[in-house]
């Protein structure tokens, strides 16, 4: 069990590790930030193979301090897996339980980390929570900064939403500190790669060529079923809306659906309110940003 405080000095890019508890099961889930694709080993090889690459002196280091950074957060995640795997890892070691029930202690209650706990000996394994290894096809660096800094954002905020998910599956008060502090490492390098990003003009379209125009505004109304929405991303000047309807093979409208309990339902209400769109706003995009236009002065 760690038992160090927590570091709150603001110039630290580490946290102690903190653990309660063991907690096999949470250790299964958290190896998907460990070698997982959105997890740190991933970040940090995706950045340093861009930097290595890099010509312009500010994104090379930007990209390499990134890099460092996320492989100090592989030692965290890493770490407290290794706590959380504490108990398990002893009485594998020692078998100091019936054969049967050190099996069902690490197998039951909906824990499904036995593999991990069999096979490595309860440690950190490179792999993510389903047992698969650790890939170099998670590192998709092209080589152009207009596309590497939109897919790093894009990283980062996966991997942000994996880290409040495992916040919200654990009730450990040190691990859901150290997994907010990672989760707020995250939010400040999407802020990091989004200036580096707009400090390239223009840098949309990705790359040198622009596009057929005749092509790079028209929207296809490819799906059917209810009246199409409109907004922003189909209407306006920017576009041309093309009505393309396709039937659906099987003569239904093409529309999925599934039977939900009240109490999905509602989360699911909830859900659709927090992330509902406005189809009458028309915001500047970093699309628009990057093509050298201003933001719209307000009233």
């Amino acid at each position: 069990m760690g038992t160090a405080g927590r570091n709150e000095d603001p110039n630290a890019t580490t946290d102690t590790v903190r653990v309660a508890e063991p907690n096999p099961g949470l250790a299964n889930l958290l190896l998907e930030q460990f070698g997982g694709a959105q997890g740190e080993l991933a970040a940090a090889s995706r950045y340093f193979t861009q930097a290595l690459s890099e010509d312009d002196p500010g994104r090379k280091d930007l990209l390499m301090d990134i890099a460092t950074e996320e492989l100090s957060h592989l030692e965290i995640v890493g770490s407290i897996i290794v706590m959380l795997n504490k108990g398990a890892k002893g009485r594998l070691a020692e078998g100091v339980e019936e054969e049967g029930e050190l099996y069902r202690s690490l197998n039951g209650a909906g824990n499904d980390s036995h593999i991990t706990s069999l096979l490595y000996g309860a440690g950190a394994p490179l792999i993510n929570s389903a047992g698969v290894p650790w890939s170099a096809a998670y590192v998709d660096t092209i080589g152009e900064p207009t596309a590497d800094m939109r897919s790093n954002i894009a990283a980062e905020a996966r991997a942000k939403i994996v880290y409040e998910r495992l916040m919200n599956v654990t009730d450990d008060p040190g691990v859901k500190d150290a997994l907010g502090f990672l989760m707020t490492r995250e939010i400040a390098h999407q802020i990091s790669f989004e200036k580096a990003l707009h400090a390239i003009q223009p840098n949309f379209p990705q790359g040198k060529l622009p596009g057929k125009p005749e092509f790079a505004q028209v929207y296809y109304n490819m799906s059917q079923g209810a009246e199409s929405v409109r907004g922003p991303w189909n209407q306006g000047d920017d576009w041309e809306f093309v009505e393309s309807p396709q039937p659906a093979v099987d003569g239904g409208d093409g529309t999925a659906s599934v039977q939900l309990d009240e109490a999905d339902e509602a989360v699911l209400a909830a859900m659709k309110i927090r992330t509902v769109s406005d189809p009458l706003s028309d915001p500047i995009t970093g699309a628009d940003l990057g093509m050298g236009l201003q933001p719209k002065p307000e009233f």
